[in-house]
């Protein structure tokens, strides 16, 4: 393995879940807990929250390009009907005008409401009555208008006053009527109701927000619209609503282009009626006046010759009429929707389909300008399309005037020329002619019109919108929100975040040595040894024969020993730390009993004269030590103190706490004493004073073979170890070593040490004894019950 460190040593095969474990499973309780916290608020919510149902709804629209063409006799009945895009009704059916419609329809503009003990809940259909406002758009806002139903008198009581169902009424704000709830189940459990009011706009804006249509696939011209609403009979409502209003719509604008078309027809006929009246009124005075019975077989002849030519004349003419009417149409518009004169007896089918486009592309851009802005790109490519097809449209109506006038003009000639034959006639028989020419001109403007008038009521009476419902709304069995599995999930992974996230915080606020690893950070100095913290807190834990962790621990410090170049011509070994209470008088008072246990001989130092604390630890009196040796009151064989702990073992306690410790240290004293000492014994083990306060260690250091820096777990500030190197470089620390001292259980179990190398264990090695002693003697307890 290699971990990324200040060493620059990298590990391209560290396991990942190795050490994700390893940092979290000390915490499992907390995880337990949040889990618990989690998963409890999980069930509320689901307990609490509103189902929502999603109703969905499918049609068919005519396309101009995928849909589907009418039959021919729907064709025929159909004279004004449209194909449409699909695109361009996505957006109809999305536009706040139709569902504005759809919301005062239903009223949904004044919920009713079941009181709930926690939350409320819809009554739509719940609720024997709906609430309907006189005028929606101009209502006063309602919260919580408390009332209750007489079934027997069919009235509503609100504050003990009674009102009737469908008389319009005033509660206060506005003029209302209540009216029977066609949707009405009864409940199980009889709950106060109130009803509120709201601004059908807001309503209208909400529901829109939760409306989707979608086209169903991209070379169809079906259209699927979904609603999700908690109440799925609402939602079925509003769906269909929203298609019969967009069908209702669509069937208008048919008829009221058909009304237009028999308003033309009927006032012309009103012009022809009159004026074929005046005709028949004038032959008749006339054969009255001459006396005229029957016309001869030429005039006859010249009769129906003339008629024919006049009937010509007079088609020419309606022509003409209508396409006036149509040039002063389009001349005059102004990208407004409007109703397309007919093209009665013009048989053009290119102007036809030119008016037919241009009345499609007008309604596209009424519908689409209420919904979209002026800048909008599609509103701008239907706004150019109109300002291209207009001139096409005026230049075929020219041309077709111009061919019309040039017929009529030939129409003209042949009119004269039967005037010239005419002239050969009887002249009673020629005035008579000359006036039933004019009779034969009026009947056939009158049938040509009265056929069209048949057709267009024929229209209005079968129109039928542009779209099929294929699926009527439905709304889904189960609910589709909340998802039980998915919140459950959900909390789930929000425990575990938690979790994660509080020990993280935890261990990042914390400016204390925490890990092994942010020692090898941030510095360099190795780190040769971890002690265990020791929960008995008992000072000396070194005897002869123990078994414990922080036993085998000290016994692998005494090897490591040998790593830092400590041997048997160097032996002096400093201990020191960064501040107080880190444990450089335990450590160094442990691995001098430790190396004491080799029949080694080792004197322990007692060299920090300002608190010193070994003299307490071993039961040896410091009236007289170093002090008094370096004042030159005592020699080094007087100061030097066995221990009752091990005969190999030795002390020179610190003596009197003197004013001036680092001046006693630097008068050459210590030296000497260290020469005698290496004479003398196998170890020497100096406890001296931390470096952070006073400079004592970085005096003695030089004297010395290695120095063990001692780091405690969650005490040492990590500021130090930072500094650390950039101080050996400035001062310098003799053969520099790192312990890292008491560390602790991590998480809420305390399942083994955890912060350093990662060996975690609950019990140590003389545990493991003391379970195999009682083996053996379950053993032999058995084996003397048997008689063995």
């Amino acid at each position: 393995m290699q971990v990324t460190h200040k060493k620059g040593i990298e590990d391209k095969d560290a396991n990942v879940f190795r050490d994700v474990l390893f940092k979290y499973l000390p915490y499992w309780p907390l995880f337990l807990t949040l889990f618990g916290v989690f998963l409890a608020l999980a069930w509320v919510y689901l307990r609490y929250a509103t189902p929502v149902y999603e109703t969905t709804a499918t049609i068919l629209v005519k396309d101009e390009k995928k849909g589907v063409d009418d039959a021919n006799l729907m064709e025929q009945l159909d004279l004004f009907g449209s194909k449409k895009l699909v695109e361009n009704e996505i957006e109809v059916l999305k536009s706040r005008m139709l569902m504005h419609q759809v919301v005062e329809e239903l009223s949904l503009y004044a919920p009713v409401t079941y009181k709930g003990t926690v939350k409320s809940k819809s009554a739509y259909v719940l609720s024997p009555v709906i609430i309907q406002a006189m005028n929606p758009d101009s209502v006063r806002l309602e919260k919580k208008v408390l009332f209750s139903y007489d079934s027997l008198n069919r009235a509503v009581i609100i504050e003990g006053k009674h009102y009737p169902l469908n008389q319009w009424v005033s509660d206060g704000e506005n003029t209302i009527r209540f009216l029977p709830n066609p949707n009405y189940e009864a409940p199980e459990e009889k709950k106060q109701l109130f009803y509120s009011i709201f601004d059908p706009k807001g309503i209208t804006d909400n529901l829109l927000e939760h409306l989707k249509v979608l086209q169903a696939a991209k070379l169809a011209s079906v259209i699927d619209l979904t609603l999700r609403d908690p109440v799925p009979k609402r939602s079925e409502d509003i769906l269909n609503g929203l298609i019969a209003v967009y069908n209702k719509a669509a069937v208008n604008d048919k008829n009221a282009q058909a009304l237009n078309t028999l308003k033309f027809i009927n006032e012309r006929l009103g012009l022809v009626v009159s004026s074929l009246d005046s005709v028949e009124h004038g032959i008749q005075q006339y054969k009255t006046n001459e006396g005229i019975v029957d016309i001869s077989a030429q005039g006859q002849l010249y009769l129906d010759n003339v008629g024919a030519n006049d009937q010509k004349m007079s088609t020419v003419n309606v022509q003409l009429a209508v396409l006036d009417q149509v040039e002063k149409y389009v001349a005059s518009k102004n990208n407004e929707p409007g109703i397309v004169p007919s093209t009665l007896g013009v048989d053009d089918a290119g102007l036809a389909a030119l008016l037919s486009k241009l009345y499609d592309l007008e309604v596209q851009y009424d519908g689409l300008s209420k919904t979209t802005a002026e800048n909008n790109p599609i509103l701008v490519t239907i706004r150019n399309e109109i300002d291209k097809i207009k001139p096409n449209i005026l230049e075929n109506i020219r041309s077709l005037k111009s061919n019309l006038q040039a017929s009529l003009k030939n129409l003209s000639g042949n009119t004269s020329n039967y005037a010239s034959v005419l002239k050969g006639l009887p002249q009673k028989e020629r005035g008579l002619i000359a006036i039933s020419r004019q009779q034969t001109i009026e009947n056939g403007i009158y049938s040509f019109l009265l056929q069209k008038r048949e057709e267009t009521a024929l229209s209005y009476n079968s129109a039928v919108a542009d779209t099929r419902i294929v699926d009527h709304a439905n709304s889904t069995v189960d609910p589709v929100s909340p998802k039980k599995i998915l919140i459950y999930v959900v909390a789930v992974l929000a425990a575990i975040m938690a979790a994660a996230a509080l020990i993280a915080i935890y261990e990042v606020l914390n400016q204390t040595i925490v890990f092994r690893s942010e020692i090898d950070q941030y510095t360099v100095v190795p780190v040769v040894g971890e002690i265990m913290q020791d929960n008995s807190h008992a000072e000396l834990i070194m005897e002869e024969g123990k078994r414990s962790i922080i036993a085998e621990q000290f016994r692998q410090l005494r090897t490591s020993l040998a790593y830092i170049g400590i041997n048997g011509r160097k032996k002096k070994v400093l201990v020191t730390s960064s501040i107080s209470s880190e444990g450089k008088s335990f450590v160094a008072a442990n691995l001098a009993i430790t190396l004491a246990l080799t029949d080694k001989k080792v004197v322990l130092l007692e060299m920090d004269l300002r608190k010193p604390k070994l003299s307490h630890l071993f039961n040896v009196s410091r009236e007289v030590g170093l002090t008094n040796y370096f004042i030159g009151d005592k020699d080094a064989d007087h100061i030097i103190k066995s221990t009752p702990i091990n005969k190999n073992l030795f002390i020179i306690p610190s003596g009197a706490i003197p004013p001036n410790p680092s001046e006693l240290i630097l008068n050459g004293r210590l030296e000497e004493l260290l020469k005698y000492l290496e004479t003398v014994f196998d170890y020497i083990i100096i406890d001296t004073a931390p470096v952070s306060p006073v400079t004592d260690a970085y005096i003695i250091s030089p004297m010395c073979d290695a120095t063990l820096y001692i780091v405690r777990h969650k005490v040492t500030p990590k500021g130090f170890i930072k500094m650390l190197d950039e101080n050996i470089g400035m001062r310098g620390l003799k053969n520099m070593a790192i312990i890292f001292n008491g560390v602790k259980g991590r998480g809420l179990g305390r399942y083994g040490y955890g912060y350093g190398y990662g060996y975690g264990g609950s019990y140590g090695y003389d545990q493991e004894q003391t379970k195999k002693e009682k083996k053996s003697k379950k053993a032999s307890g058995r084996l003397r019950n048997s008689g063995k």
